[in-house]
């Protein structure tokens, strides 16, 4: 490109309009590519302000891929070392004066003002500089950077004045809006509503389909058309539960390939406390900085609305655990005194039932970091139970305590406990209710009255700790399905298993060698099937010399155990001691 002059001819009405990438450049955020900070509060974009009377007979020399920029200041450039008094989205104006002798400098001043974010730049030609360079021309259309040729006619003093009452008009208008929009939000929840009402509105503001979550991403509230609700959460956004992939969805303005549209999500923070997220999506339209701080708006009335609610269950939750933990305790009361207590609950208990206790799987954080964040996450723990119970049975009692949540279901007609308790455990994890945690979950014997509660949560309990360390994480025990774990696990000392496990396996307690562990298998088999070598040998694919020969090979370690049937016990037992994964070994 060559050089340009000022030819006194006037400024064509037709603009060259920004590219889409340009644009969709612009609108995202965060904007890795762009240099410049972003700024919430709008501006004037540099398109908009050459549509001003000052600015209406300026032509664009070059940059047309910034006429999206957002300008929030004017300034007009007096001396040659500019650059420590330029601010990000300013319009800098000038005659060239103080560039006049060094013309061959203007490029590289093009690229110093772009890195410091400059909106654009406005020149006057013909007073001390008669053309700008074309290697100025060309590295402000490669870099964006509007470059105008302003008007002779137009003083400096006007474009200011101009600019910067369009800037403030645009921004008061912004503030104003942005609090209409924050009390109207806020309206929401001083007038009694929740999380779906708060969704409504912000859908109803923005035009577009608004998904509230959990800090798990389990959906917690929606609003938009039932189409365009289904259609987002078929799309890459959701996992196959239903789950928002929060995982995916920093802070901010996104794009998916195989998603249409745009989705903006902003996390939703009370008290360095993660409440989750608020998701918008739109499919017809750019989601620019306005919508984001409307959604900021939303969040920070969103987080009102979830600490509202929580201290409401807690007081609900801490009253009626309080006396569930009564109960539990044997101090509730009579029968009848319980009975007539918990109908003003909304719960009953004169029918049969069995007692539920379902507990978070620890995990390897420190006690200082695990403290803060449990709460939250118990919390959850505890609703999500209470939902999927009260799906089933509204008379169901379900409370959460400070580590557990404990449950008093009915089986009723089907009186098959087992599939009860199974079905609501898989509903309590697709609900998302331990986020990404495994529980493990313990079932007592039935109940039949009142008075045997305490006794069964004992049981439930006991369930919870021997299934954990039989299975690991994730477990789900029956009382009655312990055996002789419940034995085991009544003794406190762990020393003394490990030495009784040791003392009576010898060689066969070693946990790293894989020889013994393949021999322990073989003396479990022989001693499950009480000692029929035939069918030991067909369960573990032998054949029945080998496996005649294995037994010789074991009691050389153990002893006598074909012939010593307490021998075989204390054996059996040991091997229990070894499945139980709470004893070290």
């Amino acid at each position: 490109m060559g050089k340009l002059a000022n030819d006194g001819r006037s400024a064509s009405p037709e603009l060259p309009a920004a590219s889409a990438d340009d644009r969709a450049r612009h609108d995202s955020l965060p904007e890795p590519e762009v240099t410049w900070p972003t700024h919430a509060v709008p501006g004037l974009t540099i398109r908009k302000a050459m549509e001003i009377p000052a600015l209406a007979g300026a032509r664009l020399l070059a940059g047309a891929g910034g006429l999206e920029r957002v300008v929030q200041r004017a300034n007009i450039m007096e001396v040659p070392d500019i650059l420590p008094w330029v601010k990000p989205h300013e319009l800098l104006l000038t005659t060239g004066y103080p560039l006049r002798n060094t013309p061959q400098g203007l490029p590289s001043l093009v690229v110093d003002l772009n890195a410091r974010g400059v909106a654009a730049i406005g020149v006057k030609l013909h007073r001390y500089l008669s053309q700008l360079p074309g290697e100025m021309i060309e590295e402000a259309d490669r870099l964006g950077l509007p470059l105008l040729l302003l008007p002779d006619a137009v003083g400096f003093d006007d474009i200011l004045n101009q600019v910067l009452t369009g800037v403030l008009n645009r921004q008061a208008s912004a503030l104003e809006r942005s609090w209409e929009v924050h009390q109207a939000l806020l309206s929401v929840v001083l007038e009694g509503g929740g999380l779906r009402e708060l969704a409504v509105k912000t859908s109803a503001v923005l035009g577009v389909s608004v998904f509230i979550t959990s800090s798990d991403g389990r959906v917690l509230a929606e609003a938009g058309s039932p189409e365009e609700l289904a259609a987002w959460r078929d799309t890459a956004c959701f996992d196959s539960a239903g789950r928002f992939r929060i995982e995916d969805g920093r802070g901010g303005v996104h794009t998916h390939a195989d998603v249409p549209g745009r989705h903006a999500v902003v996390p939703i923070v009370a008290g360095r406390v993660d409440h989750g997220r608020i998701v918008a999506f739109a499919r017809g339209r750019e989601i620019d900085r306005s919508d984001v701080m409307v959604l900021e708006r939303a969040a920070t009335v969103a987080a009102l609305a979830v600490n509202k609610q929580l201290a409401v269950t807690a007081v609900e939750s801490k009253y009626q655990g309080d006396f569930l933990r009564d109960v539990l305790a044997g101090r509730g009361g009579g029968r009848d005194q319980v009975v007539a207590h918990c109908e003003s609950l909304g719960w009953d208990v004169d029918r049969e039932l069995v007692v539920v206790v379902s507990e978070l799987d620890p995990e390897d954080t420190p006690a200082a970091v695990a403290g803060p964040q449990r709460r939250p996450v118990q919390e959850r723990f505890t609703v999500a139970w209470q939902n999927v119970v009260a799906r089933r049975d509204s008379r169901a009692a379900v409370v959460g305590f400070t580590q557990e949540v404990v449950a008093l279901l009915a089986p009723k007609v089907s009186r098959d406990p087992d599939t009860l308790v199974r079905e609501v455990v898989r509903q309590v994890a697709n609900e998302g209710g331990s986020g990404r945690r495994s529980f493990s979950t313990g079932v007592s014997r039935l109940v039949r009255d009142p008075a045997e509660l305490p006794h069964a949560y004992e049981q439930a309990r006991r369930a919870v700790q021997v299934g954990r360390q039989l299975n690991g994480a994730g477990s789900l025990a029956h009382f009655d399905g312990l055996g002789s774990f419940r034995l085991l696990s009544l003794i406190e000392d762990r020393e003394e298993l490990r030495g009784f496990a040791r003392e009576t396996l010898h060689e066969l307690a070693r946990p790293d060698d894989d020889e013994m562990e393949d021999l322990r298998n073989t003396l479990k088999v022989l001693l499950e099937t009480n000692l029929n070598v035939a069918e030991a040998a067909r369960q573990l694919h032998f054949h029945y010399n080998t496996l005649r020969y294995r037994i010789g090979k074991l009691e050389r370690i153990v002893g006598p155990f074909t012939t010593d049937p307490e021998l075989r016990l204390d054996l059996a037992l040991a091997l229990k001691v070894l499945q139980m994964r709470g004893v070290p070994r």
